[in-house]
């Protein structure tokens, strides 16, 4: 999508846009980017979701701020209300508040995510301000933002490439930040050929040969990675997993958890009835006691089961003066003996801990529903067989850095996270989540095995393809045989800082030359 041609004037500038144009631009951009977001998947608008954003700066760029700010605002609104629309859902089917108060929640919850547009605003005035162009700005701005600004569940721009496979492996280079860089080149680009056209000036061709050409050694490098990952994976030993997905509500597994342990064995033994897997995989809060001691923990989580069983569980130890609750994932083995361990470390906020409970305890007093549980510390993986495992719990696996720091310590040859999505009823997080998840299997070229317990459970292959899923609130079982592959990318050792930093360096240059050009035609005034 291009911003309208308006008519230019006699004096060749374009006649200035008025509030409702200004208001559709922001309101088409928003509705852009969420529609190019996982969830909607329709990834050919999210080369174009900025566009209308940049023709809105760009009219607004010599006025007063506090229009700029407002129709940023507008469009950051927009693109998180659609994008977050399940939030909703989720307040009324889980909180018990009514829906009017529901609807205020997130509303104030898409507010402060729309401030991103905002700041990207003021970072896109100041620098063009200073003489940078559109294109490196859109650029720099998006990097610099999504790598900084703070966000309860990470997301960027580029994740819409996750339909994408042969354009998502730029992830293992630079992380998800060096593949919205790819796709806010083409958005940069083509924000200047909807400024040329409204101007009337010149096409823009450096810039479209630049935004072609970085586009076209994207898909180059992603299909050489893709034939080169899975030639690698054909000829890596394997590891037969059978993930268990019971179909239980959150609540329903509180007011009945045996029930719940139950399915899990029922439908493990119905698999091993045929033949035995090399490993099971049940997910997180697969049992919602505390877990017996090790001694016991066979014969009563994993009775009459031959295959090892990684499973999501709770755990209660000593932590300073008094026993907190772990959220652990147990890896029970063929001997019956519980040969490995991860406590999750990064709790969710209001759901798991509450953030400053211990140091002001009555706080959990005025929220009783809220978990106190402690956090893991170990990054080290877990070993089954020639699987060497780094596993993560539910929202860990939307950390692009922190997974990075499971893997350099763990050297793993898979991924495994368990998840409970049940939280968000039928709506489109599970999906979301799935998608962004997959990005971790690309960053590391490792497969990933992702376990829910309501949906969406996952094999995702090494260069971030589905290769079996399950329905959102249906009872499955899935079996494959995913690939161990343990070799490193530069991901993993360089992370995404050197994609912030180049951004960052960007817009210092285009600071210190403003400054030196000031001082000079200063100077040259004085003469």
């Amino acid at each position: 999508m291009t911003a309208p041609v308006t008519p230019a004037s006699p004096r060749g500038e374009p006649r200035p846009l008025r509030r409702p144009e200004l208001a559709a631009l922001a309101v088409s951009g928003g509705v852009l980017y969420f529609l190019g977001f996982p969830g909607f998947d329709l990834a050919p608008c999210a080369f174009v979701a900025l566009v209308p954003l940049v023709v809105l700066l760009e009219a607004l760029r010599t006025g007063p701020t506090r229009p700029l700010l407002g129709y940023a605002f507008l469009y950051g609104l927009v693109e998180y209300f659609g994008g977050y629309a399940w939030m909703n859902a989720f307040l009324e089917e889980f909180s018990g508040f009514p829906p009017a108060l529901t609807l205020l929640i997130t509303l104030v919850f898409c507010a402060a995510l729309a401030l991103f547009q905002v700041a990207f605003a003021l970072v896109y005035r100041a620098a063009r301000a200073a003489g940078a162009g559109i294109l490196p700005t859109v650029v720099c701005a998006t990097v610099a933002l999504e790598s900084l600004y703070p966000m309860i569940f990470p997301s960027y721009l580029g994740n819409a490439l996750h339909v994408a496979p042969r354009l998502a492996q730029l992830a293992d280079l630079g992380g998800p930040l060096l593949v919205s860089a790819l796709v806010a080149t083409v958005n940069g680009a083509l924000g200047e050929l909807a400024m040329a056209r409204r101007l009337g000036a010149e096409l823009p061709r450096r810039s479209l040969a630049v935004a072609a050409a970085v586009f076209a050694a994207s898909l180059a490098y992603g299909s050489y990675r893709v034939a080169e990952v899975d030639a690698r994976a054909a000829r890596a030993p394997r590891l037969d997993v059978a993930m268990v997905q019971v179909n239980m509500g959150t609540f329903q597994k509180r007011e009945d958890p045996y029930e719940g342990h139950r399915r899990h064995l029922e439908q493990s033994w119905a698999v091993e009835r045929q033949s035995p897997p090399d490993l099971f995989v049940w997910p997180e809060s697969a049992f919602t006691f505390y877990a017996p001691r090790d001694a016991a923990i066979a014969r009563v989580v994993t009775p009459d089961l031959a295959a090892p069983v990684l499973f999501g569980g709770l755990d209660r130890r000593l932590v300073g003066d008094g026993y907190r609750p772990f959220n652990t994932a147990f890896l029970v083995d063929a001997q019956d003996r519980v040969a490995g361990r991860y406590d999750k470390r990064y709790l969710v906020p209001f759901g798991e801990t509450i953030p400053f409970g211990d140091t002001f305890p009555v706080l959990y007093e005025w929220s009783p529903n809220s978990g106190n549980f402690a956090a893991g510390t170990s990054l080290a993986p877990i070993v089954s067989g020639p699987a060497r495992m780094s596993v993560f719990v539910c929202y860990e696996d939307l950390l692009p850095a922190y997974v990075r720091d499971l893997v350099r310590v763990g050297r793993p040859n898979l991924l495994v996270n368990l998840t409970n999505d049940a939280w968000y009823g039928d709506t489109h997080e599970p999906w979301i989540h799935l998608a962004l998840a997959k990005f971790r299997a690309i960053e590391h070229h490792r497969a990933l095995v992702r376990a829910t317990n309501s949906g969406v459970s996952a094999f995702v292959d090494p260069v971030g393809r589905v290769l079996q899923h399950s329905g959102v609130y249906t009872r499955e079982t899935l079996r494959a045989e995913v690939p161990l592959l343990d070799r490193g990318t530069v991901f993993e050792w360089a992370g995404s800082t050197p994609v912030t930093l180049a951004a960052l360096a960007y817009f210092v240059a285009v600071w210190v030359r403003a400054r030196q050009r000031r001082v000079t035609d200063g100077g040259s005034a004085t003469q």
